[in-house]
């Protein structure tokens, strides 16, 4: 069979023509049936654009100058241009096969769970070092501001405390890096209620925040208070809040940069991070640096131990429903590693 009956559209109108298609030397032939005026047109038949195979679809040919050819009978179609030696690519029989699609699906779940764990990250990294800090600090205010309006308030501790504890922070910071350091401030606050309880955080720019609960946790132990903000330290030095707003907001950054303009992202940045925590690679990062900056301070590690211990049995207290009305909001320590993992890293590190 080298010839087969078709609709032909000839590109200049759209009423279709009774056509036949012969094929001969390498040339396709269009011809007119009977009642049809329009002259037969020819071409090498590797100018034309064939259709994929698909179960219910039709067929339509892409011709030359806008011209199509559509199948009238598709198994007749699709026996013709077998017979003219046309071969389907791998991915046209993988489209047939229920094997083929299952397949496909799987490694599209893979693929995007790959990119996820380790592709997103290793972007976020790289992007996050062409952001400017101008943008961190911008972030880091309007976040502050956030956090001022709805949990936070001012700090109660006496004075004398909160400038010996500020004190011994720069020290500290200065001695493990006395030139590397990135810009930081230390700011003190009370929850407004319970729900915050011990905690700090550390937000884009510098800024590291130390609630007022989280020091009255263990009363005369500057040396945790000091490993905690060693932590938070940890996060600011290395980004980890810009990288996590990196990765959430990937393709409107990216917009940013490309136009300069960064306003839409600092305004959308404070809600993210309300929603988002740390991965526990970028927390295990932390805790290497608290333990790195109480080393160059001579803080025995143990003293994060203790405080994650106490933090722990202060998480059990509430949980026992000795406050059944409170919520606990851990914005610092919700997503860190297992308490138990991180007691042993510090102990383990005293020991060395």
């Amino acid at each position: 069979m080298t010839t087969l009956d078709v609709r032909f559209f000839d590109g200049h109108s759209s009423r279709p023509h009774a056509a036949r298609l012969r094929v001969q030397d390498g040339v396709l032939t269009v011809e007119p049936l009977a009642g049809e005026d329009f002259a037969p047109v020819s071409m090498p038949s590797r100018q034309i654009r064939w259709p994929e195979r698909t179960r219910h679809g039709g067929r339509i040919a892409q011709l030359p100058h806008g011209a199509t050819v559509q199948a009238i009978d598709v198994p007749a179609w699709d026996a013709w241009t077998a017979q003219l030696g046309h071969r389907e690519s791998w991915v046209v029989r993988a489209q047939q096969s229920w094997r083929g699609v299952l397949v496909a699906f799987f490694l599209v779940i893979v693929a995007g769970a790959a990119m996820y764990q380790w592709a997103l990250p290793w972007a976020a990294r790289g992007i996050t070092g062409v952001v400017p800090q101008r943008v961190d600090a911008l972030i880091g205010a309007q976040v502050l501001e956030s956090l001022d309006d709805s949990l936070l308030l001012p700090s109660e501790l006496p004075a004398q405390d909160r400038e010996r504890i500020r004190h011994a922070f720069a020290r500290m910071v200065q001695a493990a890096h006395p030139e590397d350091a990135p810009p930081w401030q230390l700011e003190f606050r009370r929850g407004r209620d319970e729900r915050l309880g011990p905690n700090a955080l550390a937000l884009p720019g510098g800024t590291i925040v130390l609630t007022d609960e989280l020091v009255r946790l263990m009363p005369d132990d500057d040396d945790a208070v000091l490993g905690v903000l060693g932590h938070e330290f940890g996060h600011v030095r290395l980004r980890h809040a810009m990288r996590q707003l990196v990765q959430a907001s990937a393709v409107g950054l990216a917009a940013s940069a490309a136009f300069g303009d960064y306003g839409t992202f600092i305004t959308s940045a404070p809600v993210l991070l309300a929603t988002l925590g740390y991965s526990r690679d970028a927390e295990r990062e932390a805790d290497a640096e608290s333990l790195r900056l109480m080393r160059s301070s001579g803080i025995p590690p143990r003293a994060m131990a203790d405080f994650f211990q106490a933090i722990e049995e202060w998480r059990q207290t509430r949980q026992r429903g000795e406050k059944d009305d409170v919520d606990f909001i851990g914005l610092a320590f919700s997503t860190h590693p297992a308490t138990a993992e991180r007691i042993a890293f510090f102990r383990d590190a005293t020991a060395d």
